[in-house]
């Protein structure tokens, strides 16, 4: 793999072992910890019913926690395309980071550049498209924010690995807070379903709405994430599904 891994197991993972073409994602998740120690410790002990199968420090260190064959326990209910419960077909990796309520701060360069390399070994060894490497918000938009708008989704695209778009953020820039007709609106929500964000059940159409604009912006409109459908957002949606 090319990568210096430390192997620190956790109890929490869902037997048989799984087979290795069932895997066709990869969840990238903070830990929302003020604690780097107590995130590792939480997803260790049995009592939380959590883990992932990678944690990386903020030194830049991975450790393995779960066995890529097993099922981790990271994604909770969830859902993208026409896929439900990611579990059993993912790969999640938990970022320390404090997240939203405590102090959200930028992931560090050592971070990122491991993450990078553990995503191409991943992408490669699992044949995973590059469309199903998401975040826990994209899954799970009405319970989940991370990795949240600090995350550089856009670096990772330029590696091919991850999905962006190909507008000039200055150029668009300049549609945000413009409003659209009504069609534009339903066009957008029908873009966001076609990348494959999925309908909240059982809440109002408006608030579904609000959700799943919260959790695109989250990913491709990252300094403005209020929740209102404008021009820039209708156009960047357009991008990524033509492209």
């Amino acid at each position: 793999m090319g990568l210096n891994l430390t192997k620190y197991y956790s109890i929490n993972f869902s037997l048989p072992k799984r087979r290795k073409k069932i895997i066709k994602f990869i969840i990238i998740h903070y830990t929302g910890m003020k604690s780097e120690n107590n995130a590792i410790k939480k997803l260790c002990d049995h009592k939380s019913k959590v883990s992932s199968h990678y944690f990386i420090k903020n030194n830049g260190q991975i450790i393995n926690l779960v066995p890529d064959l097993y099922e981790a326990w990271h994604a909770g209910l969830s859902s993208w395309r026409k896929q439900k419960f990611l579990n059993k077909q993912s790969i999640g990796i938990e970022i320390n980071n404090p997240g939203h309520s405590n102090r959200y701060t930028h992931f560090s360069t050592k971070q990122i550049v491991v993450l990078k390399k553990l995503l191409k070994y991943l992408i490669k060894e699992y044949k995973i498209k590059k469309q199903n490497v998401l975040g826990h918000s994209d899954i799970a938009p009405d319970r989940k924010i991370d990795p949240g708008e600090k995350f550089p989704w856009q670096d990772l695209a330029k590696k091919n690995l991850c999905i962006w778009h190909s507008l000039n953020l200055s150029k668009i820039k300049r549609f945000r807070k413009q409003q659209i007709n009504i069609k534009s609106r339903k066009n957008f929500m029908r873009n966001l379903y076609r990348i494959g964000y999925s309908k909240v059940k059982k809440i109002g159409f408006k608030k579904n709405e609000i959700i799943l604009t919260k959790a695109f912006q989250r990913r491709f409109r990252q300094d403005l994430v209020d929740g209102k459908i404008d021009k820039e957002c209708y156009l960047i949606s357009k991008n990524i599904v033509i492209n």
